[in-house]
Order: C-alpha cells, then sequence, then structure tokens
C-alpha cells in the first residue's frame, strides 16, 4: 500500500481547457537529485515577481520528458555532474502575463539585470517574448549544469545567450556545448537563442498549449 501511495502520488492529474484529462509528472518525484529553482515562482526573474499560474516551485512534465531528463541526469551523475532546472511546463496564462507586461513599457524594473542591452518595445521582434511558448505544451525545460559557467544568467535577453555566441570565452561555450550534447544524446533539441531552452524531438502534444494552475 505505501509503495501504491508513493507511485500515486508522483502523477499530477490536470484538466486542460478544451482537452481530456492528461498527466504530467512532478519530475522531483523522478529526479530528486537535481537542483531545481523555478525561477518563475519567486521574484528572481524578468518581471520581478511571481508569475501568474506559479502557485507552487514545481516541475511538471510529460512523463516522456522526464525519462528523457532522467537519462541526462544519470549521464552527468557519473561525472560527478547534476542538472540546474529553471523552468518545466508553463501554464498560457504565464505566457499572457509576459506578454501584458511587455505592453508596459514603463515598467523597466528589471532592465538592467535582464536586458540591459535591448529596448523593451523590441522584445516581440527579437523574439524574447511570444503570445504562445513551448513550455506550455509540456515538453520544454530551461536548465544549466549546476556549477558551470555558461556565460550568461538564465534569462538574460541579448545575443550573448544565443548558444553559439562568439563573445563569450571559449570555456563557457566548451560549457554550453556540453550541455547540448548531453541533451541532444537523449532527444532534446536546443532553442539556439536560448542556451538554457530544450524540447524533447517527440513530445506528445505538438499542438495542444495546456492552461493549468502548477499547485501541489
Amino acid at each position: 500500500m505505501r509503495v501504491l501511495l508513493l507511485l500515486l502520488s508522483t502523477w499530477i492529474f490536470l484538466l486542460a481547457q478544451d482537452h481530456s484529462d492528461q498527466t504530467f509528472v512532478d519530475v522531483n518525484a523522478f529526479i530528486p537529485n537535481i537542483d531545481y529553482e523555478i525561477r518563475y515562482y519567486g521574484n528572481n526573474n524578468f518581471i520581478g515577481q511571481p508569475i501568474q499560474g506559479y502557485k507552487a516551485p514545481l516541475c511538471l512534465l510529460t512523463p516522456e520528458a522526464t525519462t528523457a531528463l532522467q537519462k541526462v541526469q544519470q549521464a552527468l551523475t557519473k561525472e560527478h555532474l547534476s542538472l540546474k532546472v529553471f523552468d518545466c511546463y508553463r501554464p498560457q496564462r504565464a505566457v499572457n502575463h509576459f506578454i501584458k507586461w511587455a505592453n508596459d513599457l514603463n515598467d523597466t524594473k528589471m532592465k538592467s539585470q535582464y536586458y540591459p542591452h535591448v529596448k523593451k518595445e523590441e522584445l516581440f521582434e527579437k523574439g524574447y517574448i511570444a503570445a504562445k511558448s513551448g513550455h506550455s505544451r509540456g515538453s520544454t525545460v530551461d536548465l544549466t549544469i549546476k556549477g558551470l559557467d555558461m556565460g550568461t544568467p538564465f534569462d538574460l535577453f541579448d545575443t550573448r545567450s544565443h548558444t553559439y555566441n562568439q563573445q563569450i570565452t571559449p570555456q563557457q561555450l566548451q560549457n554550453r556545448i556540453k550541455l547540448k550534447s548531453v541533451m541532444e544524446r537523449y532527444g532534446f533539441k536546443n532553442y539556439p537563442k536560448e542556451w538554457w531552452h530544450y524540447t524533447l524531438e517527440d513530445e506528445p502534444y505538438q499542438e495542444h498549449y495546456f492552461d493549468l494552475v502548477i499547485t501541489k
């Protein structure tokens, strides 16, 4: 009975808008040795406040993405390394929060930290903010290898965040390539404008964008 309850507790059943019941995995229950810092649950993000839809600091992904991520972590553990996760499933209402913020050109309190070289009115044009996010499909994750210098912080809106940007040091570029290599080995593909952004190539929900509050 205890084993059954443990298994049940690792699954969070969510009902998507205009969609049937779907299952997302609480990744921490399957891969507890990953370091989790869910940025949009708190104030340390480009808006500077908790984002709508994040009622708990959880990393939720589809079972397929979770299984692949577990293999990545296992490979890194053999090298005495570990993943650090910043964001996983993202509700559409959180994306809407981003859009509302981006359209408020007077709110620039986090500019110096997150977009120092980009005008806020250019965030849509340059692809840093969009009306839809792959995160809302449940198989995209933002992460790094803990302890490795990737050349920029997570979520820096800047060309230096492009995976193969040449303004960073050779070691920083090598660290990004190391992350990219291990993620690709287990089925993820990188978004080239963000070294931290990876999507499972064979993601189960390629067209549906979920809008479900992340809660315990």
